[in-house]
């Protein structure tokens, strides 16, 4: 049988100490590029496979973050994620994905299963049906790190990256007032996400400093997706006041009360529609749709970043910090936008 590389041999191929190997493999900050790129190039050659396994037992680290989403079929979820492997990889880690699919069951078992892998710390985004969030307290009883994003809950006192999502609701709803629209209704989820709730708050603020009134008859509770777009879009063509504009919850339930709207001759602008998080469709569909950018590379970048300084320290929790992105409006057509004079 064929002998198995070893660092030692990486060491004496190169002729310099295993100690420099070593740290230049683990992306040891003080190792030069050049170095570096050398002991990679050398360990290549050599075929060098590392025994993550002694190396966990020995630093008691494995060098691998676990992450958890609602859905990785959702753009903003998957931008993220790529940001975060891009803010870790220089460090060395890289990562576990689980997906809860909106289940809060899926989720305990993926916090269960993520630290039964020994993962070196979390990085979550909550699922719809999650209000009891007791299973994240483990991880922080482990003394790993745990940062929330995007979706967060104020139940656990941990490191949040979030976008403020009032003024998101806000400026959405200010959006579409500027456009001329005044009567102006809003499908969102049931579920009590502090997200939702935030930009509902900024919807009704923008509505009652512009001197608009807000009938709660066009306020539509369910869920989120193109199936629920439809269903809330439906519902409000057959109430008492027909709305002017529709705000979504997110960008696939705007895409669905879209759907419906074009299905009875009401397509937008005729009828303003406002998404958010600006999903990759909302660009191509017809009309395309207005949104709100929630910047999800800035938020999977901050939460690396806040990962690797937290893992420094002996008590993570140590100086929480909660970083709050501002949104930024996107107008399409589906607002008015002409978008051949921009």
């Amino acid at each position: 049988m064929k002998k198995k590389t070893t660092i030692y041999d990486i060491a004496k191929e190169l002729n310099i100490t295993v100690s420099t190997v070593s740290r230049a493999l683990s992306g040891f900050p003080a190792i030069s590029e050049s170095t570096r790129q050398t002991v990679i190039d050398a360990a290549k050659r050599l075929n060098y496979s590392p025994n993550r396994l002694a190396s966990a037992l020995k630093s008691g680290k494995t060098y691998i973050v676990g992450v958890i989403v609602p859905s990785v079929q959702a753009h903003f979820f998957a931008s993220v994620i790529h940001s975060i492997e891009e803010g870790l990889k220089g460090s060395g880690y890289r990562i576990i994905l689980y997906q809860s699919n909106e289940s809060v069951e899926n989720e305990i078992k993926g916090v269960k299963t993520l630290l039964e892998a020994q993962v070196d710390g979390i990085i979550a985004s909550i699922s719809l049906e999650t209000d009891d969030v007791t299973h994240f307290q483990e991880i922080i009883t482990q003394n790993k790190p745990l940062i929330l994003f995007d979706r967060t809950s104020t139940k656990l006192n941990v490191p949040t990256v979030t976008l403020n999502d009032f003024q998101a609701g806000f400026l959405a709803t200010q959006h579409l007032i500027d456009q001329g629209y005044k009567n102006i209704a809003f499908v969102t989820t049931i579920h009590q996400i502090k997200i939702f709730n935030d930009r509902l708050s900024g919807y009704r603020e923008a509505m009652k400093v512009n001197g608009l009134p807000v009938d709660e008859e066009q306020i539509i509770l369910g869920g989120l997706s193109i199936k629920d777009g439809r269903y809330g879009a439906g519902k409000l063509l057959r109430g008492k006041s027909m709305p002017d504009a529709i705000i979504a919850g997110d960008d696939f339930t705007a895409l669905g009360v879209i759907k419906k709207l074009k299905e009875v001759e009401l397509t937008p602008p005729r009828i303003g529609v406002m998404g958010f998080a600006n999903e990759a469709f909302s660009a191509y569909i017809t009309p395309s749709l207005s949104t709100v950018d929630q910047h999800p590379n800035q938020m999977g970048k901050d939460c690396a970043e806040m990962f690797l300084e937290m893992i420094k320290q002996s008590n993570p929790y140590d100086g929480l910090r909660h970083v709050v992105l501002e949104p930024t409006i996107v107008e399409r057509q589906s607002t008015g936008i002409d978008l051949t004079s921009v």
